[in-house]
């Protein structure tokens, strides 16, 4: 620049041409850096820097350390200081930027401090996924059923271990096959025990001691879709007993107990049975009051203090005792026994299918009472167990088929009134449901 005509050297001159390796010389001393020389401003002080500090940018107008020509800030640093000062002026000609004292990389600009905010959005609510929501549903289902089973596996057990076996089903020479579907003999018997003085006033069950057959029906629950055919077995009937002649049904029991009595039947009606259920009155009190009563619909008003009830006409709700009452009386009819075996099927009926009803049996408060009374007052077979006992439930759910026996006539012999069957009607009722086939409608009475 000194060979520019007019141009007089000035001490940057010299610096530039002497480079960056100049060291600087204090101010003050001997050929010391001093800018402000040869150009009007104020005089070089002590404290200043030793270069000149650029210009705010974007200031617009010439300040000091501005050259002639083009007013481009002219700086002048230390050696060893020209990159701090490129990183720290942000041009990136000297490095790159820092951040709170640390480098950061990039060149972008750098948000300033106490800037606007950023607007804040409402934040949105958190989506389930509906597939978690339902695999969630479905181990929590899962969990109720295996729950729920392994409750009822063990209640079914708790009842079979509680469940009095009587031997009741034996083979014999002469024994009918087997048959299709399921055959049951069901025997309410007379016994009192169990039931305290007091209760067998309240109940007026009499004192007689001992046990004798005062319920005798025969149930058949078919292998298909058809409905289980109920017939009740007058207790007065004259039938051939094995080893004792011919007598009235209930009298096998007498002679033989249960053993006698299903045998007795077998022959009879030459139906192989499969289960043998028998209750007595205290059993009978417990299992109605268990279920919470049933709903009995009753034809005309009865009136027994022998069986201590007092009814009217219509549907109502009965207890045990009243129950008790409503199937032993002999009030009612010209043929009190076949009354009483038709109010048998009726109850029977009512109590089953609501002793099987899933309201019931979903409710420990009822489930469990009526399985201790079940299990407390009914004797079954060596083979029947919980589960058959539910399947006869099941079966009763609906609208089983209710009939009698057909009678032929009601003679008196050796001094007892007795029921002889119609023999023809009666083969033809007892073939079909050992061949698992509706009865015939010109059989069916009630």
């Amino acid at each position: 620049m000194g060979d520019r005509p007019g141009h007089r050297e000035t001490p940057d001159d010299a610096g530039r041409r002497e480079g960056p390796t100049r060291a600087l010389r204090r101010p003050g001393g001997e050929g010391a850096y001093n800018p402000s020389a040869g150009r009007g401003d104020e005089a070089y002080s002590a404290g200043q820097p030793a270069y000149r500090v650029p210009p705010p940018a974007g200031g617009g107008g010439r300040g000091r350390g501005d050259d002639a020509a083009g007013g481009a800030t002219t700086r002048h640093a230390p050696p060893g200081e020209a990159s701090q000062l490129g990183a720290e002026d942000g041009s990136g000609r000297g490095g790159r930027s820092r951040v709170y004292g640390k480098p950061r990389p990039g060149s972008s600009p750098v948000r300033p401090l106490g800037g606007p905010e950023k607007e804040r959005r409402p934040r949105e609510p958190k989506r389930r996924d509906p597939r978690r929501t339902g695999r969630i549903a479905l181990r929590a289902l899962a969990v109720l059923v295996v729950l729920l089973v392994v409750l009822g596996l063990g209640g079914f057990f708790w009842i079979d271990s509680r469940l009095q076996a009587v031997d009741s089903l034996t083979d014999y020479e002469g024994r009918p096959a087997a048959t299709p579907g399921q055959d049951w003999l069901l025997v309410g018997s007379d016994s009192r025990a169990g039931l305290t003085a007091a209760q067998r006033r309240k109940l007026a069950t009499g004192r007689a001691p001992g046990k004798r057959t005062d319920t005798m029906m025969l149930l058949h629950v078919p292998d298909g879709d058809g409905k289980p055919t109920l017939v009740s077995l007058p207790r007065d009937s004259y039938v051939p007993i094995p080893g004792h002649g011919s007598d009235r049904l209930n009298a096998a029991y007498s002679f033989g107990g249960p053993k006698l009595l299903a045998r007795t039947v077998e022959k009879v009606t030459g139906i192989r049975l499969d289960h043998y259920m028998e209750i007595g009155f205290g059993g009978f009190v417990g299992i109605v009051d268990a279920v919470g009563g049933v709903n009995i619909c009753v034809k005309a008003p009865i009136k027994d203090p022998k069986a201590g009830i007092n009814l009217k006409k219509g549907c109502q709700d009965m207890d045990g005792g009243t129950a008790l009452g409503y199937v032993r009386t002999r009030a009612t009819g010209s043929l009190p026994d076949f009354d009483r075996t038709q109010r048998q099927r009726q109850f029977f009926s009512a109590v089953v299918k609501k002793a099987a009803a899933p309201g019931v049996l979903a409710n420990p408060f009822r489930s469990i009472p009526l399985a201790m009374s079940a299990t407390d007052s009914v004797a079954v077979d060596p083979d029947t167990g919980a589960f058959d006992m539910l399947g006869l439930g099941l079966a009763m759910g609906g609208d089983p088929v209710t009939t009698a026996v057909p009678v032929g006539s009601l003679p008196t012999i050796n001094g007892a009134s007795v029921v002889k069957w119609d023999t023809q009607r009666a083969l033809r009722l007892f073939n079909a449901l050992a061949e698992d086939k509706p009865v015939p409608k010109d059989v069916l009475s009630r």
